[in-house]
Protein backbone atom coordinates (compact mmCIF):
# COMPACT_ATOMS: atom_id res chain seq x y z
CA UNK A 1 0.00 0.00 0.00
CA UNK A 2 1.25 3.25 -1.33
CA UNK A 3 0.80 6.31 0.09
CA UNK A 4 -0.41 9.47 -1.24
CA UNK A 5 1.37 12.34 -2.59
CA UNK A 6 0.67 15.06 -0.21
CA UNK A 7 -1.65 18.25 -1.04
CA UNK A 8 0.18 20.86 -0.24
CA UNK A 9 -1.54 23.87 0.02
CA UNK A 10 -0.73 27.82 -0.74
CA UNK A 11 -0.84 28.78 2.70
CA UNK A 12 1.66 30.51 4.01
CA UNK A 13 4.89 28.12 5.51
CA UNK A 14 5.11 28.75 9.44
CA UNK A 15 7.74 30.66 11.04
CA UNK A 16 10.97 29.14 11.78
CA UNK A 17 12.42 31.80 13.14
CA UNK A 18 12.24 30.66 16.82
CA UNK A 19 13.68 27.11 15.75
CA UNK A 20 16.84 28.80 14.12
CA UNK A 21 17.71 30.52 17.26
CA UNK A 22 17.46 27.42 19.44
CA UNK A 23 19.88 25.56 16.95
CA UNK A 24 23.63 26.19 15.93
CA UNK A 25 26.36 23.81 14.09
CA UNK A 26 25.92 21.14 17.10
CA UNK A 27 22.03 20.35 16.59
CA UNK A 28 18.69 22.23 18.31
CA UNK A 29 19.37 23.02 22.41
CA UNK A 30 16.80 21.03 24.39
CA UNK A 31 15.81 23.88 26.61
CA UNK A 32 14.53 27.20 26.54
CA UNK A 33 13.99 30.04 28.87
CA UNK A 34 11.43 31.88 27.54
CA UNK A 35 12.74 32.24 24.30
CA UNK A 36 16.58 31.95 25.02
CA UNK A 37 17.98 28.50 24.36
CA UNK A 38 19.49 27.42 27.47
CA UNK A 39 22.96 26.49 26.25
CA UNK A 40 23.92 24.75 29.76
CA UNK A 41 21.10 22.11 28.87
CA UNK A 42 22.83 20.79 25.74
CA UNK A 43 21.36 19.20 23.04
CA UNK A 44 19.36 15.47 22.97
CA UNK A 45 18.41 12.85 20.11
CA UNK A 46 14.83 12.95 21.06
CA UNK A 47 14.26 16.51 19.81
CA UNK A 48 16.84 16.89 17.20
CA UNK A 49 15.27 13.77 15.33
CA UNK A 50 12.17 15.67 15.41
CA UNK A 51 13.30 18.47 13.98
CA UNK A 52 14.20 15.99 10.97
CA UNK A 53 10.97 15.04 10.32
CA UNK A 54 9.70 18.79 10.64
CA UNK A 55 11.99 19.88 8.33
CA UNK A 56 12.00 17.08 5.97
CA UNK A 57 8.02 17.55 5.72
CA UNK A 58 8.41 21.26 4.77
CA UNK A 59 7.87 21.15 0.86
CA UNK A 60 9.56 24.40 -0.26
CA UNK A 61 12.44 25.08 2.66
CA UNK A 62 14.87 28.01 2.64
CA UNK A 63 18.84 26.85 2.59
CA UNK A 64 19.22 27.97 6.34
CA UNK A 65 16.34 25.17 6.88
CA UNK A 66 18.27 22.85 4.66
CA UNK A 67 21.49 23.27 6.47
CA UNK A 68 20.04 22.55 9.55
CA UNK A 69 18.25 19.15 8.44
CA UNK A 70 21.68 18.40 7.42
CA UNK A 71 22.97 19.19 11.06
CA UNK A 72 20.46 16.98 12.39
CA UNK A 73 20.61 14.64 10.66
CA UNK A 74 24.70 14.20 10.85
CA UNK A 75 24.07 14.48 14.70
CA UNK A 76 21.51 11.40 14.66
CA UNK A 77 23.75 9.55 13.00
CA UNK A 78 26.64 9.92 14.72
CA UNK A 79 24.68 9.05 17.97
CA UNK A 80 24.30 5.46 16.85
CA UNK A 81 26.67 3.05 17.65
CA UNK A 82 27.97 0.04 15.75
CA UNK A 83 25.66 -2.16 17.75
CA UNK A 84 22.61 -0.18 17.33
CA UNK A 85 22.11 1.41 20.92
CA UNK A 86 22.25 5.38 20.83
CA UNK A 87 23.10 8.21 22.80
CA UNK A 88 20.80 10.85 23.33
CA UNK A 89 22.57 13.68 25.34
CA UNK A 90 25.43 15.85 24.36
CA UNK A 91 26.70 19.28 25.53
CA UNK A 92 27.14 22.34 24.52
CA UNK A 93 29.90 22.81 22.40
CA UNK A 94 29.74 18.53 21.42
CA UNK A 95 30.55 15.32 23.43
CA UNK A 96 28.27 13.02 24.45
CA UNK A 97 27.60 13.13 27.70
CA UNK A 98 25.77 9.45 28.55
CA UNK A 99 26.30 6.16 27.92
CA UNK A 100 24.35 4.43 24.24
CA UNK A 101 21.37 2.77 25.84
CA UNK A 102 17.47 2.13 24.38
CA UNK A 103 15.04 4.16 25.57
CA UNK A 104 12.64 6.36 23.19
CA UNK A 105 15.69 8.38 21.42
CA UNK A 106 16.44 5.51 20.28
CA UNK A 107 13.01 5.16 18.63
CA UNK A 108 13.51 8.50 17.75
CA UNK A 109 16.45 7.81 15.77
CA UNK A 110 15.19 5.04 13.80
CA UNK A 111 12.22 6.76 12.97
CA UNK A 112 14.42 9.70 11.74
CA UNK A 113 16.63 7.89 9.95
CA UNK A 114 14.00 6.18 8.34
CA UNK A 115 12.52 9.24 6.80
CA UNK A 116 15.60 10.56 5.77
CA UNK A 117 16.27 7.18 4.23
CA UNK A 118 13.54 8.05 2.21
CA UNK A 119 12.80 11.71 2.09
CA UNK A 120 16.12 13.61 2.10
CA UNK A 121 16.76 15.85 -0.42
CA UNK A 122 20.04 14.02 -2.13
CA UNK A 123 20.97 10.44 -3.26
CA UNK A 124 24.12 10.84 -0.50
CA UNK A 125 21.92 11.61 2.19
CA UNK A 126 19.50 9.29 1.39
CA UNK A 127 22.35 6.56 1.24
CA UNK A 128 23.76 7.95 4.87
CA UNK A 129 20.83 7.78 6.31
CA UNK A 130 19.96 4.64 5.16
CA UNK A 131 22.84 2.77 6.26
CA UNK A 132 22.43 4.29 10.52
CA UNK A 133 18.94 3.21 9.94
CA UNK A 134 20.19 -0.14 9.31
CA UNK A 135 22.60 -0.08 11.99
CA UNK A 136 20.38 1.28 14.85
CA UNK A 137 18.11 -1.49 12.91
CA UNK A 138 19.96 -3.93 15.07
CA UNK A 139 18.58 -3.81 18.14
CA UNK A 140 15.46 -3.71 19.41
CA UNK A 141 14.38 -1.46 22.67
CA UNK A 142 12.22 -2.98 25.61
CA UNK A 143 9.96 -0.26 25.88
CA UNK A 144 6.87 -0.04 24.24
CA UNK A 145 7.07 4.05 22.95
CA UNK A 146 10.55 3.25 21.89
CA UNK A 147 9.72 0.22 19.66
CA UNK A 148 6.32 1.99 18.41
CA UNK A 149 8.59 5.17 17.22
CA UNK A 150 10.68 2.77 15.25
CA UNK A 151 8.35 0.86 13.87
CA UNK A 152 7.65 4.27 12.12
CA UNK A 153 10.65 4.48 10.83
CA UNK A 154 10.80 1.60 9.67
CA UNK A 155 7.30 1.29 7.50
CA UNK A 156 9.02 4.40 5.72
CA UNK A 157 11.67 2.18 4.50
CA UNK A 158 9.49 -1.03 4.18
CA UNK A 159 7.15 1.14 1.64
CA UNK A 160 9.74 2.52 -0.08
CA UNK A 161 11.30 -0.50 -0.47
CA UNK A 162 9.12 -4.03 -0.06
CA UNK A 163 12.81 -6.09 0.14
CA UNK A 164 14.73 -4.13 3.12
CA UNK A 165 14.37 -7.12 5.51
CA UNK A 166 15.78 -5.28 8.77
CA UNK A 167 13.11 -2.87 8.11
CA UNK A 168 10.43 -5.50 7.79
CA UNK A 169 11.59 -7.44 10.65
CA UNK A 170 11.30 -4.02 12.85
CA UNK A 171 7.79 -3.42 11.73
CA UNK A 172 6.88 -6.59 12.68
CA UNK A 173 8.54 -6.79 15.77
CA UNK A 174 7.22 -3.51 16.91
CA UNK A 175 3.64 -4.14 15.85
CA UNK A 176 4.07 -6.99 17.89
CA UNK A 177 4.86 -5.06 21.06
CA UNK A 178 1.16 -3.30 21.03
CA UNK A 179 -1.05 -5.50 23.19
CA UNK A 180 -4.56 -6.09 22.50
CA UNK A 181 -7.12 -4.31 24.81
CA UNK A 182 -8.86 -7.11 26.97
CA UNK A 183 -11.62 -4.40 29.01
CA UNK A 184 -14.35 -3.35 26.21
CA UNK A 185 -14.84 0.06 28.27
CA UNK A 186 -11.16 0.96 28.02
CA UNK A 187 -10.22 0.09 24.00
CA UNK A 188 -6.52 1.02 25.03
CA UNK A 189 -3.44 -1.38 25.41
CA UNK A 190 -2.37 0.22 28.74
CA UNK A 191 -3.67 0.72 31.63
CA UNK A 192 -2.95 4.61 31.73
CA UNK A 193 -2.75 6.79 28.76
CA UNK A 194 0.91 8.12 29.23
CA UNK A 195 2.29 10.42 27.00
CA UNK A 196 2.88 10.42 23.16
CA UNK A 197 -0.40 8.17 23.08
CA UNK A 198 -1.66 8.27 19.51
CA UNK A 199 2.29 6.74 18.60
CA UNK A 200 0.76 4.13 19.29
CA UNK A 201 -2.26 3.15 17.21
CA UNK A 202 -0.12 5.27 14.47
CA UNK A 203 2.59 2.84 14.45
CA UNK A 204 -0.27 0.21 13.95
CA UNK A 205 -1.49 2.19 10.99
CA UNK A 206 1.85 2.21 9.39
CA UNK A 207 3.15 -0.94 9.94
CA UNK A 208 -0.71 -2.46 8.69
CA UNK A 209 0.19 0.14 5.35
CA UNK A 210 3.64 -1.20 5.02
CA UNK A 211 2.55 -4.52 5.14
CA UNK A 212 -0.23 -4.68 3.04
CA UNK A 213 -2.33 -5.85 6.44
CA UNK A 214 -6.08 -4.60 7.02
CA UNK A 215 -6.45 -6.47 9.56
CA UNK A 216 -4.18 -4.35 11.48
CA UNK A 217 -5.02 -1.36 9.69
CA UNK A 218 -8.74 -2.05 11.09
CA UNK A 219 -7.35 -1.75 14.86
CA UNK A 220 -5.14 1.24 14.51
CA UNK A 221 -8.12 2.54 13.22
CA UNK A 222 -10.44 1.13 16.62
CA UNK A 223 -7.54 2.68 19.20
CA UNK A 224 -7.15 5.87 17.82
CA UNK A 225 -10.63 6.52 17.41
CA UNK A 226 -11.10 5.45 20.91
CA UNK A 227 -8.05 7.96 22.11
CA UNK A 228 -9.98 10.55 20.38
CA UNK A 229 -13.16 9.85 22.41
CA UNK A 230 -11.18 10.17 25.73
CA UNK A 231 -9.30 13.68 24.92
CA UNK A 232 -12.02 15.21 23.62
CA UNK A 233 -14.21 17.47 25.52
CA UNK A 234 -16.92 20.36 24.90
CA UNK A 235 -15.99 20.17 21.11
CA UNK A 236 -12.22 20.73 21.90
CA UNK A 237 -9.16 18.34 22.96
CA UNK A 238 -8.77 18.39 26.58
CA UNK A 239 -5.54 15.50 26.77
CA UNK A 240 -3.94 13.77 29.25
CA UNK A 241 -1.98 15.42 31.83
CA UNK A 242 1.43 14.63 32.91
CA UNK A 243 0.15 11.84 35.52
CA UNK A 244 -1.33 10.43 32.45
CA UNK A 245 -4.92 9.81 32.68
CA UNK A 246 -7.22 6.88 33.41
CA UNK A 247 -10.63 4.79 32.74
CA UNK A 248 -12.33 7.06 35.83
CA UNK A 249 -10.86 10.17 34.70
CA UNK A 250 -12.40 12.35 32.76
CA UNK A 251 -11.98 15.80 33.91
CA UNK A 252 -9.62 18.42 32.30
CA UNK A 253 -6.01 17.43 33.35
CA UNK A 254 -3.16 19.61 33.95
CA UNK A 255 -0.46 20.12 32.83
CA UNK A 256 -0.92 18.80 29.40
CA UNK A 257 1.82 19.09 26.78
CA UNK A 258 2.12 20.14 23.32
CA UNK A 259 3.84 16.43 22.42
CA UNK A 260 0.30 14.80 23.34
CA UNK A 261 -1.55 17.18 20.81
CA UNK A 262 0.94 16.73 18.22
CA UNK A 263 1.18 12.83 18.10
CA UNK A 264 -2.01 12.88 17.91
CA UNK A 265 -2.24 14.96 14.50
CA UNK A 266 0.67 12.90 13.44
CA UNK A 267 -1.51 9.81 13.85
CA UNK A 268 -4.88 11.47 12.51
CA UNK A 269 -3.06 12.58 9.14
CA UNK A 270 -1.55 9.15 8.37
CA UNK A 271 -5.71 8.10 8.79
CA UNK A 272 -6.48 10.56 6.64
CA UNK A 273 -4.26 9.63 4.29
CA UNK A 274 -4.82 5.92 4.58
CA UNK A 275 -8.78 5.51 4.32
CA UNK A 276 -10.00 9.81 3.04
CA UNK A 277 -12.13 9.67 5.71
CA UNK A 278 -12.96 13.53 6.55
CA UNK A 279 -13.72 12.16 10.29
CA UNK A 280 -9.43 12.37 10.53
CA UNK A 281 -8.98 14.97 8.84
CA UNK A 282 -11.20 17.08 11.31
CA UNK A 283 -9.07 16.21 13.96
CA UNK A 284 -5.70 17.79 12.77
CA UNK A 285 -8.06 20.95 12.45
CA UNK A 286 -9.34 20.11 16.15
CA UNK A 287 -5.68 19.54 17.07
CA UNK A 288 -4.21 22.84 15.24
CA UNK A 289 -7.33 24.71 17.23
CA UNK A 290 -5.52 23.70 20.52
CA UNK A 291 -2.64 25.33 19.65
CA UNK A 292 -4.25 28.59 18.68
CA UNK A 293 -6.10 28.74 21.80
CA UNK A 294 -9.46 26.53 21.39
CA UNK A 295 -8.39 24.77 24.83
CA UNK A 296 -9.24 24.12 28.01
CA UNK A 297 -7.63 27.32 29.35
CA UNK A 298 -8.61 29.26 26.40
CA UNK A 299 -5.16 29.90 25.87
CA UNK A 300 -3.02 29.90 22.74
CA UNK A 301 -0.10 27.93 22.43
CA UNK A 302 1.63 29.11 19.77
CA UNK A 303 3.39 32.13 18.57
CA UNK A 304 2.58 32.94 15.04
CA UNK A 305 5.78 35.49 14.81
CA UNK A 306 8.24 33.38 15.64
CA UNK A 307 6.78 30.22 15.59
CA UNK A 308 7.94 28.97 18.65
CA UNK A 309 5.52 26.48 21.03
CA UNK A 310 4.70 27.38 24.94
CA UNK A 311 5.69 24.52 26.92
CA UNK A 312 2.56 23.40 28.36
CA UNK A 313 -0.94 24.45 29.03
CA UNK A 314 -1.80 24.99 32.79
CA UNK A 315 -5.27 25.38 34.27
CA UNK A 316 -4.85 28.99 34.24
CA UNK A 317 -2.65 29.78 31.61
CA UNK A 318 0.83 28.61 30.05
CA UNK A 319 4.21 27.93 30.61
CA UNK A 320 6.44 30.47 28.87
CA UNK A 321 9.46 29.16 27.87
CA UNK A 322 9.35 27.74 24.32
CA UNK A 323 11.77 24.97 24.31
CA UNK A 324 12.40 22.56 21.32
CA UNK A 325 9.78 19.83 22.21
CA UNK A 326 6.92 21.73 22.02
CA UNK A 327 8.16 24.14 18.82
CA UNK A 328 8.36 21.15 16.85
CA UNK A 329 4.76 19.34 18.07
CA UNK A 330 3.35 23.05 17.13
CA UNK A 331 5.10 23.24 13.56
CA UNK A 332 4.72 19.60 13.18
CA UNK A 333 1.10 20.32 13.81
CA UNK A 334 0.73 23.48 11.73
CA UNK A 335 2.17 21.48 9.19
CA UNK A 336 -0.45 19.08 8.73
CA UNK A 337 -3.33 21.31 8.86
CA UNK A 338 -1.91 23.28 6.33
CA UNK A 339 -1.29 19.91 3.95
CA UNK A 340 -4.97 19.10 4.81
CA UNK A 341 -6.45 22.17 4.34
CA UNK A 342 -8.08 23.00 7.63
CA UNK A 343 -5.58 26.45 8.47
CA UNK A 344 -8.57 28.46 7.41
CA UNK A 345 -11.47 26.56 9.08
CA UNK A 346 -9.80 26.84 12.28
CA UNK A 347 -9.38 30.44 11.93
CA UNK A 348 -13.18 30.42 10.69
Amino acid sequence: MTRPESNVTSAAAPSFSHLLALSDEHGVFEHALLDAPRREHGYCVDDVARAIGVLLREPDPAPELVVLMRTCLRFVEQAVDPDGRAHNRMADGGGWTDEPALGDWWGRAVQALGLAAVRAPTEQLRYQALAAFHRAALARSPHGRAMAFATLGAAEVLINDPHDLAARALVLDGMATIATPHVDSWEWPEPRLRYANAVLPEALLAGGSATDNPRIIARGLLMLRFLVHIETARGHLSVAGVAGRGPAQRSAQFDQQPIEVAALADASARAFEITQDSEWRDVVAIAWAWFTGDNDASTPMFDHVSGAGFDGLHEHGRNGNRGAESTLAALSTYQHARRLEVLELVAS
